[in-house]
């Protein structure tokens, strides 16, 4: 059984940082993407970033590019997302996800930020950004 476990959320202020972390057990798929969504109340869950497993591309939205990195360790079958200079805005509860769909994984670069791809997800972990 796939299980996802993220962790890592907290109160931080405006400026500062949070690293992220999804633990992944069960999984026997060579090939797959773990992304990380965010969904802050009232609005639809977001797609924030992706890696492939094939070769370690990684993806970012516009909202956080040049702020957070996401990045994985293979021995450990852990994600992290480490995330910079927080904005209130960053505040919401963040999912990690794993997709083995491959027509997800054909054009990753276009469809990462759709959930409707990811098969397993985290049970979520709240971040706020206070200002």
């Amino acid at each position: 059984e796939v299980q996802l476990v993220d962790s890592g959320g907290g109160l931080v202020q405006a400026g500062g940082s949070l690293r992220l972390s999804c633990a992944a057990s069960g999984f026997t798929f060579d090939d797959y993407a773990i992304g990380w969504f965010r969904q802050a109340p009232g609005k639809e869950r977001e797609g924030v970033s992706c890696i492939s497993s094939s070769d370690g591309s990684t993806y970012y939205a516009d909202s956080v590019k040049g702020r957070f990195t996401i990045s994985s360790d293979n021995a450990k079958n852990t994600v992290y997302l480490q995330m910079n200079s927080l904005k209130p805005e960053d505040t919401a509860v963040y999912y990690c996800a794993a997709s083995v769909s491959s027509v997800l994984l054909l054009r990753l670069w276009v469809l990462f930020t759709e959930s409707r791809w990811y098969d397993y997800w985290g049970q979520g972990t709240q971040v706020t950004v206070s200002s």
